[in-house]
Parts: C-alpha cells; structure tokens; sequence
C-alpha cells in the first residue's frame, strides 16, 4: 500500500496530507442517526479527515427474506448463508443500505462513494471453518486498501458493504464487525469508532448506572460472566470486540446520537467507552 493515509490515532504521518479514521455502524443505527450526526462527517471530511466507514444491515436483510419467504437462521450469532440468502445480503447491503448511506451524507454537503467488498475485490475471504454448517459466510484475506486509499486522494469517504470475493468470484457474507476490524488493520488504523444507540458500556456502581470510560477485552467476558452486562449489550459488546483486528489496538463504543460525537472523539473528549486489547 502506497501509504498516503495518515493514521488519526497515533498522529504519525507518511508524507499524508490527509487523516482517516475507521467507523463502523450497523446499517438500521445509522439510518436512524439525527442530521447533524451526518454533518458532523460532512465537516470532518471538509477539514481534511476523512471516514471510512463500514456498515452492517442485519434487520433489513430479515425484513427481506421475511418478504420473500426465505427462513432466516442463525449459527453461533452468524446467518447462516445459502446461495439464495446471499443474492439478498448482496441486494440488501451493496444496494439499498449502502445508497440510503451515500444520500443522508450527500444530503448535507459531505461527499460520498459507495462500495461492496466485491468491487475491484476490496475484501478478500475464504469460507469460514463450520461453512458446512453455515454456508457462504467468510473470514477476511486481505482487504485492497488501494482501493480505499483513491477514494480518500479523490475527496469521497468510502463507504463499505461488507460482501467478500475470492479468487473464483464466489461471493461470502462477511460479519460487519470482523470486516470493519479488517480494515482499519490494513490501513495501519489502531483506533477505530463503533457508532452504537447506548452511550457505552455501563456498570452498576452503588445502585447508579455509569458509562465505563475503558475496558479491556478480559474484563468485559468477566463482567459477561457475572451478568454485569446482559441481555441486548452482549452482542453490541461482542461486536465491537470483534473489530479488534490485526493492528487494532482498541475500539471506542459511542452514541451516534450525541451532538458531534465524532469530532470529540477525535478531538480527544473522553467520552463512550474504550475497549482495549491488553498486551
């Protein structure tokens, strides 16, 4: 990779005149973000940052099956993928969502390129171990961060589908999270943003709820264990620990919802949760 991408996280520079970040956001949170949420983007990106970002669309794939009398089912938290399930990932996500995306960012000024995995094989897969039992669900090879990187040089903030290709053109569903994480690995990224509806991961402390400031990945399965976190927090926790990927070294959970949430992120403001992965 031709490193012109700046790293946002650590400030280190590579002759980059450019920052990016990686934010990952399921595709049902994001179309449910306020305006200025997008705003918010649309002035990073006019500042010089510029977003990747990678986004799921889990609900809107069930709406759609559902429609067209397609069983959904799941393995292990993963859907499992038939050949006819995937022409609806693809449809869902490289189409509908990704789009829905590229318009709320376009509508505010912000400047936009939407992509699947699939494109110019910006993510490349292979079948996961249990593909027997779950079929054309994939784990990340190799992601063409070049790819990413003219998008960036062009002025757009690429927005991802995560759909996955081999070398034979079979296509994998690929969890958002693992290919979210996967990205920012091979962009040099350490740091990325998991855009959520909670404001973090929160702990009873003296009977009062308080959103923890950092975590590691190990007390999070301990607190897991313990019930301390429960119910629909688990797999918004367990995604974001599965964005911590290669030389990922820590995810920041935040509320999209929060006036300019991205902007104090990166400017600094402790705020959200940050996940870290212990040496």
């Amino acid at each position: 990779m031709n490193s012109t991408l700046q790293n946002e996280s650590t400030g280190t520079e590579a002759g980059a005149e450019k920052q990016t970040f990686v934010m990952k956001c399921g595709g049902s949170t994001l179309a449910a973000l306020p305006e200025s949420f997008f705003a918010d983007l649309r002035d990073l990106q006019s500042k010089g940052t510029q977003p990747v970002i990678v986004h799921g669309g889990g609900p809107a794939i069930s709406d759609n099956l559902a429609k067209l009398g397609i069983e959904t089912e799941f393995v292990n938290g993963l859907r499992k993928t038939t050949e006819p399930v995937l022409d609806v990932v693809e449809m869902v996500l490289a189409g509908s969502i990704n789009k829905q995306i590229v318009r709320l960012i376009q509508r505010v000024g912000g400047r936009a390129l939407g992509v699947s995995g699939v494109d110019g094989g910006l993510i490349q897969a292979k079948p996961v171990s249990n593909h027997a039992e779950i079929g054309w669900v994939g784990d990340v090879t190799g992601v063409n961060a070049e790819i990413i990187q003219g998008i960036v040089e062009m002025g757009y903030m690429p927005v991802i589908a995560p759909v996955g290709v081999d070398a034979s053109g079979q296509r994998y569903n690929i969890n958002a999270d693992t290919a979210a994480g996967a990205v920012a690995s091979h962009l040099g990224v350490s740091r990325m943003i998991v855009v959520t509806d909670v404001p973090g991961i929160m702990k009873n402390t003296g009977g009062e709820k308080k959103v923890l400031a950092t975590v590691s990945v190990q007390e999070i399965e301990d607190m897991i264990q313990t019930g301390e976190i429960y119910g629909g927090m688990i797999p918004k926790v367990r995604a974001a620990i599965a964005c911590i990927h290669g030389k990922v070294r820590e995810v920041i959970i935040v509320d999209g919802s929060e006036p300019q949430i991205l902007s104090r992120v990166l400017g600094g403001e402790t705020i959200g949760t940050r996940i870290i992965r212990m040496q």
